[in-house]
C-alpha cells in the first residue's frame, strides 16, 4: 500500500516508516503535523494514512481532528490512528459513521511487530481495528453522554411511539391525550435532543434514531 506517516516524534516516525517499508510498503509522505496532509494524500495517491493524535501545534486532537475531516472529505481512504491516548470525545465522532477502513490502536499496548502490521493490512483491506481498550472508554463516554436521560417518563413514551411509526393522532390515542398535548411533547423533546426549527422536516427521524442508538427496539405494549 501507499501510505503516509504522520507522527510529530521524529525516531519514531522514521522506524515506522523502516517497518513498514521491509513489509512491502511504500511510504509516499512523512509528515510532522497535517498541515498538509490533504495535499500529500492528494498528490501521492495515497491509500493509506498512519497518524498520531496529539500533533502541533496544540498537542491536543489534531490527529483525530485530520482524520475525521478526511473521512468526511475521502470516504475511501483508509485511515489508522496509533497513539499513546484515547480521546474519547474526538474518537466517538470518528467512528460515529462509517468504521471500514479504520482503525485505532495504543501504542503501549502493540507488544507485537506482526500483529502491527496485520492490523495496517486488515484496515488497508477496509476491515475495522479497535483497541478493546479504546472501545470500552468510548462506551462509557456514549453512556454519558446519553441524551435520552434528559426527557421525561413521558417525553419518552412518545418517542417510543414515534419509533414505532405512530402518528400524532394515533399517539394521543393510544396515551389517552389530546393530540396538541402529544404536538407539545413533541416540541419539548426534540429541543431536548437539540433538534431545533433549522433542522426541517428531518427532526422526527433523527429523534427516533437517536432513541433507536441509545434504546435499542422500541416497546412493543402500550407505555404506562
Amino acid at each position: 500500500m501507499r501510505v503516509v506517516v504522520v507522527d510529530d516524534a521524529v525516531l519514531l516516525r522514521a522506524g515506522l516508516v523502516r517497518l513498514l517499508g521491509e513489509a512491502g510498503h511504500t511510504v509516499v509522505a512523512e509528515l510532522g503535523d497535517t498541515a498538509t496532509l490533504g495535499e500529500s494524500i492528494a498528490s501521492t495517491a495515497a491509500e493509506l494514512v498512519l497518524l498520531d493524535v496529539r500533533l502541533p501545534p496544540t498537542f491536543t486532537t489534531e490527529g483525530l481532528v485530520a482524520a475525521r475531516e478526511l473521512r468526511r472529505t475521502d470516504p475511501g481512504l483508509a485511515i489508522l490512528v496509533l497513539s499513546q491516548y484515547v480521546e474519547a470525545a474526538e474518537a466517538v465522532d470518528l467512528v460515529a459513521g462509517s468504521s471500514e477502513g479504520l482503525g485505532y490502536l495504543l501504542k503501549d499496548r502493540v507488544a507485537d511487530v506482526r500483529d502491527f502490521l496485520d492490523a495496517i493490512e486488515e484496515v488497508g483491506r477496509g476491515g475495522t481495528v479497535i483497541d478493546p481498550e479504546v472501545i470500552r472508554q468510548l462506551l462509557a463516554t456514549r453512556r454519558r453522554a446519553d441524551p435520552l436521560e434528559a426527557l421525561t417518563p413521558r417525553e419518552l413514551d412518545v418517542l417510543d411511539l414515534m419509533a414505532q411509526g405512530l402518528s400524532n393522532a394515533a399517539i394521543a390515542d393510544r396515551l389517552v391525550v389530546s393530540e396538541g398535548a402529544v404536538e407539545k411533547h413533541i416540541g419539548n423533546l426534540l429541543a431536548k435532543l437539540g433538534l431545533g426549527a433549522h433542522e426541517g422536516t428531518h427532526r422526527r427521524v433523527q429523534a427516533v434514531l437517536t432513541y433507536l442508538d441509545h434504546r435499542g427496539s422500541p416497546a412493543t405494549g402500550p407505555p404506562s
